[in-house]
């Protein structure tokens, strides 16, 4: 058998010697969206839905097509999103006043006593995800990572 057809030896992650920079942006994503989910779920919300919300709590009656921009998503996945949030009674959708093709998305009472719990979430999201790194280094991730996201984007 060659070297290349030889199976990895047991714990080693062929993938991750061949694209280490690849695989590394998937655990890092795979493991922050998966602690979001956990701080999230005893809010009642979803990874993802907490950034609508921040989105209306900066400015609220905004339509669904500025959320999506705002948010660098696709129509669908906010139409989706805000469908669940207006049946889990945090944002309504109305008809624009100028157009009755737009929706507008507003906070309800409950989606703005969300505001505090769901900050307070982010934080401790923030906390575990940099308690290991200096300031430096968090200085330094971000500006890596955000030049990754410029070639990427």
């Amino acid at each position: 058998m060659t070297a290349s057809a030889q199976e990895p030896a047991e714990g080693v992650d062929p993938v991750a010697g061949e694209h280490p920079v690849s695989s590394t942006i998937f655990a890092l994503a795979r493991s922050h969206r998966a602690l979001a989910a956990s701080l999230l779920a005893d809010l009642g919300l979803f990874p993802g839905q907490e950034l609508i919300l921040m989105r209306l709590w900066t400015r609220d009656g905004r339509s669904q097509k500025q959320l999506a921009e705002a948010l660098g998503l696709d129509h669908s996945t906010i139409a989706k999103s805000v469908r669940r949030l207006e049946n889990a009674g945090l944002v309504t959708r109305t008809a624009d006043p100028t157009d009755a093709r737009v929706r507008i998305v507003s906070l309800t009472p409950a989606g703005r006593a969300l505001e505090e719990p769901t900050r307070a979430a982010w934080a401790e999201l923030e906390r575990a995800s940099t308690r290991a790194l200096t300031e430096h280094e968090q200085d330094l991730f971000v500006e890596l990572a955000r030049k990754v996201v410029g070639l990427l984007g």
